[in-house]
């Protein structure tokens, strides 16, 4: 119960964005808008401010880095055992990324509002190395139907670059200047409220009946195997109880909102994909709590 009400004002501020793009009046362009600024400028300023700030130990980093790994690629094993059913190639492979994606926004809030500082930076660490390896199995999925570079894919993502920009200072042993550590502490307060709204606004629950073989299991694994695989993971590594904490965190997030946009861009389900991060997102709001009380 503690733990719920701890996240009920970030799962709030999701419902707002629901409340928001529906009753608003807003424009679609508004909210493209207010994602793009979340994407490009506050969240790379949170990573940045939180990483550089942070003395991190060298096991429990390199746990974590094993950590993030280990998640990743379990939701991509266990999401491929649904091939015995013989599902739909093209919405298969559009969906898959959905049992191994996460929602670096959620990712975020959550860790900041359960650890802190430390918390984010940790959660840093876990996104910096998760994100390339889940795009490059997420692009391989769909591969077939587009020629775009995976290369060209990770070098333009800001949150893997403002990850190891943040990396780099700190193991170079830079210190902040406090005008500039002012400014990006601000831009990533500004990143967590307007982040969790952005992904209330894109919430749509469509397009799930046609898939729903894949779209249960995709869920299952997503937020019913891999908080598990992750408690197993941060146990085996005897990593401390805060960074225990969050590395179930990580698995327990909602998948992340650019597997729309890339199932789009490279000729796949786009609308399945966009169904299956909204129920994600949904029920991770039950899940998350659940999951954290249990195993954290």
């Amino acid at each position: 119960m503690q733990t719920a009400l701890l996240l009920l004002p970030d799962f709030a501020l999701i419902a707002l964005g629901v409340l928001l793009a529906r009753r608003g009046g807003f424009a679609p362009q508004f909210w493209s808008g207010i994602e793009r600024l979340v994407y490009f400028i506050l969240f790379p300023a949170l990573l940045l401010h939180s990483i550089a700030r942070t003395s991190f130990h060298a096991g429990t980093a390199l746990a974590l880095v094993q950590s993030a790994v280990g998640i990743t690629l379990a939701g991509a094993a266990l999401g491929c055992a649904v091939l015995a059913f013989r599902p739909d190639a093209r919405r298969f492979s559009s969906g898959i990324q959905c049992a191994f994606r996460f929602n670096s926004y959620v990712a975020l809030a959550l860790a900041s509002r359960l650890g802190g500082e430390t918390g984010t930076a940790n959660m840093a660490i876990l996104i910096g190395v998760a994100v390339p390896l889940a795009n490059a199995m997420a692009v391989f999925a769909l591969a077939r139907n587009s020629e775009r570079s995976l290369l060209a894919e990770l070098a333009r993502n800001p949150l893997l670059v403002a990850t190891l920009a943040g990396l780099l200072f700190n193991l170079a042993g830079g210190t902040l200047a406090e005008p500039v550590a002012a400014l990006l502490s601000r831009l990533g307060q500004a990143s967590i409220a307007l982040g969790l709204i952005a992904v209330g606004a894109g919430l749509q629950l469509r397009h799930l009946d046609s898939a729903r073989l894949l779209v249960g299991w995709f869920t299952f694994v997503k937020l019913g195997l891999l908080p598990l695989v992750a408690w197993a993971l941060a146990h085996a590594f005897a990593l401390p109880p805060a960074e225990a904490r969050i590395v179930i965190l990580f698995g327990c997030l909602p998948t992340a909102s650019s597997a729309y946009v890339l199932a789009q861009r490279m000729g796949g389900d786009g609308p399945l994909v966009a169904g299956l991060i909204s129920l994600s997102t949904v029920v991770s709001m039950a899940a998350i709590p659940l999951w954290l009380a249990l195993l954290g």
